[in-house]
């Protein structure tokens, strides 16, 4: 009989065992935080072209539909 098996069989008893799942848990909620960033920072990648933002900005109303066409036209040419 090994000194260090405590009569389980295994080194560290049950505390080993929490120790496994609990090394487990933070590998996945790495792997989970890493995915996460990663696909945000592909979101942030695509970023609006400025004749979506002058859309964008006639949708709210900061801009009236004048100032929108000219600034369209600019954009275009």
């Amino acid at each position: 009989m090994h000194l260090m098996s405590f009569g389980y069989g295994y080194p560290f008893g049950f505390s080993g065992w929490i120790m496994m799942v609990l090394w487990w848990v933070i590998i996945f909620v790495g792997i989970v935080v890493l995915v996460r960033w990663i696909s945000d920072s592909r979101r942030e990648g695509g970023r609006a072209s400025p004749l979506d933002i002058l859309k964008a900005r006639y949708a709210k109303g900061e801009i009236d539909k004048k100032e929108f066409e000219e600034r369209k036209r600019v954009l275009e040419s």
